[in-house]
């Protein structure tokens, strides 16, 4: 089926554009009343399009059932749209025909003809009726709007003539800043106005037409355009774990799904083309079969395929990305993966202690009892939470720190002994860390300290900062040790730190 038509202007409707354009161009120079009865040839030639219009419509919407009774699995949910489409068109042109006739009885009173038709209207050049109607009575508002609802209508239909219907149902305001309901009906004779709105009822019966025979040539009832055709397996995964079932789907390609065909693996039927078997043996699965329909001719076609697949015995892959031992009372890093499964779909569950996810397969494990935990690896598989696998870890105390000497100037290294001055001494704090050599990061806290130098009685002292009396009292030449440097980390264990010896 050919595409849907751009429905070229004919030769009589160009020379009907180019009458109208010419008839308000001489409004806008107010010319006499008598010139204003041209407008009856262009509505009485606009009626006439209408009317081929509706009778092509009509022959569309009758192709359009017949498809329908031949094949609706595939043309009812167009035809609908179509009829839908039918629906709104009418609405509007019912609505727009009314319209005219309460400004032509507005007009000619009594002598009014509720057919329309400019060359029926006796009060041709009558002023006021359009803009009492159209204006003061706000009904040229109502109109905008659903002039504008059928524009989106439209559009929504058919995104791909957007532009087209924008330009021919433009409700906008005109080049010299007039409204739209101002510009077709304030001070605008009746004849004028009444052929203006016979345009837009062409306008709805023209791209209904359009409209419909797009919806038309979206159902290809009548084509089968396929010259090459496929059989495909589509499986839900490649791995499958041992004891878990494969799944596949067989399809044919480009294959009319109104005609449904048959398939089989290894000689069986396979019902709606859905191959499902048990994997009770680890390795690589290789399947084949053949997918039979009936042919545009009458004959069995046979199309055969072949796929494989791999199962794959339950595991997980873990590392702790610091050390081989999970110790306490810090985030000990790990790093979580399953084969054939994305680091999203990971989880992990811990017996002793916790976990948090950093990011996908990134893990923080954290103990809550001693002696030893275990962690459990999950993966999502076909929305299904499976445990692939599991790790005994020990779980050990934090190695004890050094204790350092830490100067109070800034970015100053901290030592263990040396030469330091009196005033170094006075702003300095007494740490413990790993130093550089560290494997793991923790932070330990320094909660007391002993001050010793001959001649002077020893001082302890609380926290982590030199006593400034004690060191005022030293010369140079003197040794201070630090002793008894007692240290917390955070497993909460106190640490015995030894002693520091520095040389005034």
């Amino acid at each position: 089926m050919s595409g849907a038509k751009n429905c070229p202007e004919t030769p009589r409707q160009r020379m009907i554009g180019m009458m109208y354009l010419v008839l308000t161009a001489m409004l806008a120079l107010n010319v006499s009343s008598e010139i204003l009865n041209g407008f009856s040839m262009i509505d009485t030639s606009l009626h006439k399009n209408i009317e081929s219009a509706s009778a092509r419509n009509n022959g569309l919407y009758a192709d359009f059932k017949a498809l329908d009774e031949k094949n609706h699995q595939k043309v009812g949910k167009w035809l609908e749209r179509a009829k839908l489409v039918q629906t709104k068109s009418n609405e509007l042109y019912n609505y727009i025909e009314n319209f005219k006739v309460k400004i032509v009885r507005m007009a000619d009173g009594k002598e009014a003809n509720d057919s329309a038709y400019v060359v029926q209207i006796k009060a041709k050049d009558n002023l006021d009726k359009p803009t009492q109607y159209g204006i003061e009575e706000k009904h040229g508002i109502e109109l905008k709007t659903k002039i504008e609802q059928y524009r989106d209508f439209l559009i929504e239909t058919n995104p791909q003539k957007v532009k087209l219907y924008q330009s021919v149902f433009s409700t906008v305001k005109t080049k010299e800043g007039k409204e739209w309901t101002v510009a077709l009906f304030d001070m605008m004779p009746v004849s004028a106005v009444i052929t203006l709105l016979t345009k837009y009822q062409n306008d709805i019966r023209s791209s209904e037409a359009e409209i419909v025979e797009y919806l038309k040539t979206q159902t290809d009832a009548s084509d089968f355009r396929a010259n090459k055709l496929e059989a495909f397996v589509i499986p839900d995964s490649r791995y499958v774990i041992r004891g878990d079932r494969f799944k596949a789907r067989i399809v044919l390609s480009a294959v009319d799904s109104t005609k449904v065909p048959n398939y089989y693996v290894g000689g069986s039927m396979v019902p709606k083309g859905i191959y499902e078997t048990t994997c009770t043996t680890s390795g690589p699965k290789v399947f084949s079969g053949q997918i039979t329909f009936m042919g545009n001719d009458g004959n069995l076609v046979s199309r055969p395929f072949k796929s494989e697949y791999m199962v794959v015995d339950p595991t997980a892959t873990m590392s702790n990305e610091d050390l081989n031992v999970v110790y306490k009372g810090i985030d000990n890093k790990f790093s979580v993966s399953v084969p054939g499964v994305a680091p999203t779909s990971i989880s992990v569950k811990i017996e002793g202690g916790t976990a948090e996810q950093k990011a996908p397969g990134k893990f923080i494990i954290r103990t809550t009892r001693d002696g030893n935990i275990v962690i459990h690896v999950f993966a999502l598989i076909d929305k299904t939470s499976r445990e692939m696998g599991s790790s005994v870890y020990r779980v050990k105390l934090l190695p004890d720190p050094k204790a350092f000497i830490q100067p109070g100037e800034n970015n100053a290294k901290a030592i263990r002994s040396g030469n330091m001055t009196p005033n170094e001494l006075r702003n300095s704090s007494v740490i413990a860390s790993y130093g550089n050599d560290e494997l793991v990061k923790a932070n330990f806290k320094v909660n007391s300290f002993t001050m010793i130098a001959k001649g002077i009685p020893p001082m302890n002292v609380n926290g982590n900062k030199m006593d400034r009396r004690f060191i005022d009292k030293l010369l140079k030449g003197d040794i201070l040790v630090i002793s008894q440097i007692k240290a917390e980390g955070p497993d909460r264990t106190p640490r015995d730190l030894g002693s520091i010896m520095i040389q005034l």
